[in-house]
């Protein structure tokens, strides 16, 4: 049997999966950055357990990886930052989702 704690580690784990392999693709555009991390962070805390989950999308970033003239790129995990908030019974789970060493790290900071 899994601990509280592991439970809400999972959860976590979900949350990102369902996020990331959601949105990844999706087509952004510098104008578009906005709407995008309300529509991604709304879904997700759609989601038993989820309290809060911040994206910000880079908008020089997506700006820098528009390649031709449609004016928009692909959403990757390098364009984005995402914080969530799991609460599980009475374990509180804190993760992160940034670029280190060139690639999008998701990873727990805390479980309380």
């Amino acid at each position: 049997m899994a601990t509280t704690a592991e439970q809400a580690c999972f959860e976590a784990g979900i949350k990102f999966g369902s996020l990331y392999h959601q949105f990844a693709g999706t087509p952004v555009s510098p104008d578009s950055t906005r709407s995008l991390e309300r529509a991604m962070a709304e879904s997700i805390e759609n989601q038993p357990y989820c309290e809060s989950v911040s994206v910000e999308i880079d908008d020089d970033r997506v700006a820098d990886a528009i390649d031709h003239d449609n004016g928009y790129t692909e959403l990757t995990g390098s364009l984005m930052t995402v914080e969530m908030l799991i609460e599980y019974e009475d374990r509180t789970v804190r993760t992160r989702m940034r670029m280190e060493h060139g690639y999008p790290l998701m990873k727990l900071v805390a479980v309380e």
